[in-house]
């Protein structure tokens, strides 16, 4: 891969990309593939020392195995995203069940590999990773920052969430989720389509993690989530939101 071909994700300071890994080759072969990024590439090989780290300094992206000495790759993902942090997470993965994958989207993860996989599908989807990140923390006009929406008043740049002026606490995807809907009122989204937008990548057959995401929210959002008023079902094909009164 060319350096012009990714020449749009170097910024002025360089990148700091994070690699848990406690198999030694495979952690040198991911760190050769992401040359091209020209980052400051960090490896670990426990879980502890990578929550450690992860906490405690600047990251644009951990490419985290699931299977870790000192702490699982899993309850990695489940601290970090417990404790606000928002950078990408990639999860590699060598099992094959369902549930396993299913179980890092739905901690937050951002997207997963399953080994063995080729140096052009983790490049790819690196790449996808970092523009999702720099989308999302891009500068945008302060009018569209905060959205007012029934009784949910929703804060962009501190993401807070009021309902009836009482805090709502949501988990980073979460938040996600509803400023996505919020932004884009009357649409109705496909599963598939809300994974590609909120979680940065396709994952199909994974539409369900969707549902689970709808449901958590409407518990956190909706007066009575047997009748939202806000999250709404469109039978046969997805959700939509509400328009603003």
């Amino acid at each position: 891969m060319s350096l012009a071909s990714i020449s749009h994700l170097n910024p002025v300071q360089k990148r700091r990309f994070l690699v848990v890994e406690d198999e030694l080759d495979l952690a040198n072969l991911i760190q050769l593939h992401l040359q091209d990024f020209h980052a400051d590439i960090t490896h670990v090989d426990r879980g502890d020392l990578a929550l450690q780290k992860a906490l405690n300094e600047h990251w644009d992206l951990i490419i985290l195995d699931l299977r870790l000495p000192g702490l699982d790759g899993l309850d990695v993902c489940r601290e970090l995203r417990s404790r606000g942090m928002e950078f990408p997470i990639m999860m590699l993965t060598a099992r094959t069940t369902e549930l396993d994958r299913v179980l890092g989207l739905e901690l937050g993860a951002d997207d997963y590999l399953t080994k063995p996989f080729s140096s052009l599908e983790l490049v790819a989807r690196v790449k996808a990773l970092l523009r999702r990140s720099e989308r999302k923390h891009q500068n945008i006009p302060a009018s569209v920052n905060q959205l007012t929406v029934k009784h949910l008043t929703i804060d962009k740049l501190q993401r807070n969430v009021f309902s009836y002026n009482s805090p709502v606490e949501l988990t980073a995807r979460e938040f996600d989720l509803l400023w996505f809907f919020a932004s884009n009122q009357s649409r109705v989204f496909r599963r598939t389509e809300l994974l590609d937008s909120v979680w940065g990548y396709g994952h199909e057959g994974y539409e369900h993690t969707v549902n689970s995401h709808i449901n958590r929210l409407r518990a956190k959002i909706e007066p009575d989530p047997a009748n939202p008023q806000l999250l709404h079902t469109v039978w046969g094909v997805g959700y939509k939101f509400c328009e603003i009164n």
